[in-house]
């Protein structure tokens, strides 16, 4: 069994070109996905393709930027065709896992994959260093200042408010209110028994 399969981005884009090529490969069926993103993996139509595919056949796409446009989720999929022994070709980039070159540019683009997530590895870490030592604040920014969460544990000391209200005011969740203030009391307790 030949399976192919089409994507387009947005729904005014035609599949016709792709449709027409995967015919000439010899598809005994199309599926596609039709206004859909290729950033992730998980689209209707090409797990029905990969669902239709049994051990010695093979899942065809015009081209690699079809199937998605991650290159390290484009590697995990051709390696899991390839543990179902279900092989795999790309019409435009002439891959074709049945043959020795086409399993030659898998590899290759696996090696490329692991390549590209050890440098986007290093820049991460390198970028944290950097501002760590420039003494830049790492993580998500603060949600409430330290002067705001002293203003609504006073509130509710003191006015008798609630931390639904509070939380309100200050525009936050009520767990992220009482997480602040639960941190702040603690920070307190410390700095008593410190001094």
């Amino acid at each position: 069994m030949i399976v192919g399969y089409a994507r387009v981005s947005t729904e005014e884009q035609k599949l016709d070109l792709q449709l027409q090529a995967l015919e000439k490969a010899g598809c005994n069926r199309i599926y596609h996905d039709h206004g859909q993103s290729g950033c992730h993996f998980d689209r209707t139509g090409l797990d029905t393709a990969l669902q239709s595919l049994a051990p010695g056949g093979t899942l065809v796409v015009w081209r690699l930027d079809r199937l998605g446009r991650s290159l390290s989720g484009l590697v995990q999929l051709i390696d899991h065709l390839g543990r179902r022994e279900v092989n795999f070709q790309s019409v435009m980039e002439n891959i074709d896992t049945r043959s020795p070159g086409g399993r030659l540019m898998f590899h290759l683009m696996a090696s490329l994959a692991e390549f590209e997530r050890a440098i986007i590895s290093e820049r991460t870490k390198a970028g944290l260093s950097a501002a760590k030592s420039r003494g830049a604040h790492l993580g998500r920014p603060r949600a409430l200042t330290d002067q705001q969460v002293r203003d609504a544990l006073w509130a509710i000391r003191h006015r008798e408010a609630s931390l639904t209200e509070e939380a309100k005011r200050l525009n936050v969740s009520q767990r992220t209110l009482q997480r602040y203030i639960c941190g702040m009391r603690h920070w307190n307790r410390e700095k008593t028994a410190n001094n």
